[in-house]
């Protein structure tokens, strides 16, 4: 770490407080305010985390690629002001003559190798190229969404603030893999606006026009870096929309013609996504799943004996839809409860492992607590409920069954964990208090 990282971040520290300090204020309810100024610090010492990580335990992405080729791009301009057009063109068209790395040729192929890349370049002409800087700002994008997120729920159950914060604010996986130069920050991030804005268009119906802009611009960007995030959110997050706008009206008519615009909008969107999926990662497009995983599970076996990390699902996939359904528990289960703690061969994925047996733990006490038959029956009959269950389960199935390395699946899955906890979080609350009526109906009958 350079000296000008040690300097300058406790400067940018101090900045981006008194930033967040002045949204601070306009917060009246002291719960909120409470944990916004909690996410704030543990947003800070985790990029500390996650930039110690990175530069004395393991590289990875974000310094051999993304840092190492904005900054490259960031000195290109400063020697050719003619170069900034790098900042607004396609990846495609970069000249790879031109990289700092040549180890890094063919990534820019893929646009949202590439968008991380220039933003790294955009950020450092405002940070002095500090790689810590660079990191606290991609921390802050996310916590800026993260903290949306939080006040959606929060807005619904505030009762429930306390576990809310813990499935989104403290959550420590979550925490870490979004604190510094990845996808990741933005997919969490842009998830975040996308979701508060969209409800408060539809549900709060407040600032529509603002709020629209809001969520076409974030879901762009999530677009862009992870189609797949939309494509299996989307879905669910609109019926989820649907059900309450229903439950909101009184006249049958109205209900229809917003049923009915709901759906062609969804459909219409789910074309759009679609197409993108095809065209940005098209080896995960939905007609070409199960191709999909056939081939990038081949490719991962073929390096298996070469990383350490490598799994397998222990189930045979043929590449047929009848044999995605057979790996669908074994892919699921891998991204919501694996690594075990005997699979954690590297300290990077030892706070995974304890998380994940922490999930798997809660999961069995909810599961047994409510009943088999209850469990089932909260996840059908609660839209919000409906909406962060599925989407979990559909996006673990997405990365449990393409990712069969565990470094890579301890961040891949990171933002479909909140929803799942807080799935399991409502229908124990719910099973709380079906209990405590009905123990109030049997106080009230021996009474009388």
């Amino acid at each position: 770490m350079a000296l000008t990282d040690l300097i300058l971040f406790p400067v940018y520290v101090l900045i981006f407080y008194l930033i967040f300090s002045a949204r601070r204020k306009r917060i009246t309810d002291p719960v909120l305010r409470r944990y916004h100024l909690h996410g704030f610090w543990i947003k800070v010492l985790g990029t500390v985390a996650f930039t110690f990580f990175h530069l004395f335990i393991t590289r990875g992405d974000t310094t051999a690629l993304y840092y190492t080729e904005g900054i490259n791009i960031t000195k290109l301009i400063l020697q050719d002001i003619t170069n900034v057009k790098m900042l607004f063109t396609s990846g495609k068209h970069f000249d790879e003559n031109l990289l700092a790395d040549s180890f890094n040729r063919g990534y820019f192929k893929n646009e949202s190798n590439y968008f991380i890349t220039i933003l790294v370049s955009f950020f450092s002409f405002f940070t002095f190229g500090s790689y810590s800087v660079i990191n606290l700002v991609f921390s802050l994008i996310s916590f800026s969404g993260v903290w949306r997120l939080y006040k959606f729920f929060y807005e619904q159950y505030p009762k429930l603030h306390r576990q809310l914060a813990i499935a989104i604010i403290y959550l420590p996986t979550f925490i870490f893999w979004s604190s510094g130069i990845l996808k990741d920050p933005l997919c969490t991030g842009m998830l975040g606006w996308f979701t508060y804005s969209v409800y408060c268009a539809f549900i709060k119906r407040t600032g529509f026009t603002r709020n629209i802009i809001i969520a076409v611009i974030s879901g762009a960007i999530l677009g862009l870096v992870k189609s797949y995030i939309l494509v299996a959110y989307i879905p669910f997050f609109t019926i989820y929309l649907v059900m309450m706008n229903l439950k909101q009206m009184q006249q049958t008519a109205s209900k229809i013609i917003l049923l009915g615009s709901l759906i062609f909008i969804g459909g219409g969107v789910m074309a759009l996504i679609a197409g993108k999926l095809q065209e940005v990662l098209g080896n995960l497009a939905l007609d070409k799943l199960t191709e999909s995983v056939k081939t990038t599970q081949q490719n991962f076996m073929g390096i298996a004996e070469l990383a350490e990390s490598a799994f397998t699902l222990g189930v045979e996939f043929d590449g047929t839809p009848e044999s995605l359904v057979k790996i669908a528990p074994a892919a699921v289960t891998a991204s919501l409860f694996r690594p075990y703690l005997w699979e954690s061969k590297k300290i990077s994925t030892l706070l995974s492992s304890l998380e994940s047996l922490a999930f798997m733990l809660f999961t069995l006490y909810v599961f047994l607590r409510a009943g088999p038959i209850r469990f089932l029956a909260r996840i059908f009959n609660d839209p919000m409920i409906m909406y962060c269950f599925f989407f979990a389960i559909l996006f673990a199935l997405f990365v449990g069954a393409t990712t069969l390395n565990f470094g890579t699946l301890v961040r891949y899955k990171i933002p479909c964990l909140p929803f799942y906890l807080i799935a399991l979080i409502l229908i124990l609350e719910k099973s709380k208090e079906h209990k405590r009526l009905k123990q109030a109906a049997k106080n009230t009958r021996e009474n009388n």
